[in-house]
């Protein structure tokens, strides 16, 4: 190897050590305790008593909360975009404006969560319970909701637009004004008594997937199927 290879080697080398040593140098504190703007990303946090905790404007991004107690905490503009929150609680928590962006919270409890404005595009969310949640604005395009329950949940200003709202329960959640449904899929989404006159991107074929009742209002221009499609509720 010429001494001009060797010299470009040799650059590469300490161009790639130093870049390891910045990356490190910039890396999460997985072992800092919680804090306002903690830096836990990409950390380890699995099966933990974290109740009450101040996280608000943590970096949690790509953390492991698997079946973590982060009950009462306090997540407010937090970032936990593709966080793991499998069986976690996030119950009473306050994550206002928190960025829940592709997290994966399959059976997660989220009941009683103050989360306004927050984001959840495009997150797993399937058989979690919102159940008396705050979810005024919050955004849900694109998310997986099979079977979630919405039982008195402020669903104000909501967003579902192209989410999976697959058997999920509405029909205890509280709201005024609109929600938005565009191409939302609702097979045996649970409607009964909700007054969705003012709902948005309403179809009639969601509206014949769904299951609603006498009490059910409709935006002008749907009307409910001769026979609603409900099957009792199973698990």
């Amino acid at each position: 190897m010429d001494s001009l290879a060797l010299s470009a080697a040799a650059f590469l080398l300490v161009f790639a050590t130093s870049v390891f040593t910045s990356s490190a140098a910039e890396s999460a504190d997985c072992k800092s305790s919680s804090a306002a703007g903690t830096d836990w990303h990409d950390c380890n946090k699995r099966q933990l008593m974290l109740g009450g905790s101040d996280l608000e404007g943590a970096n949690l991004v790509n953390t492991d909360f698997t079946l973590t107690d982060l009950r009462g905490a306090n997540l407010a503009s937090a970032n936990l975009e593709k966080a793991t929150l499998v069986r976690a609680s996030l119950a009473g928590a306050k994550a206002d404006k928190a960025n829940f962006t592709r997290v994966e919270a399959y059976r997660g409890n989220f009941s009683g969560i103050s989360a306004e404005n927050a984001s959840f595009v495009s997150a797993e969310l399937q058989r979690t319970e919102f159940a008396g949640a705050r979810l005024m604005g919050a955004d849900f395009e694109k998310a997986e909701l099979g079977r979630a329950n919405f039982d008195k949940a402020v669903l104000t200003g909501t967003q579902f637009p192209m989410a999976n709202l697959a058997r999920a329960d509405l029909s205890g959640a509280v709201f005024e004004g609109s929600i938005d449904f565009s191409r939302a899929f609702m097979f045996l989404t649970r409607i009964e008594s909700l007054d969705l006159s003012a709902a948005k991107g309403l179809q009639q074929e969601q509206i014949d997937l769904a299951c609603g009742d006498a009490a059910t209002k409709l935006p002008a221009g749907l009307s409910a199927p001769a026979k609603w499609p409900c099957p009792p509720d199973d698990d």
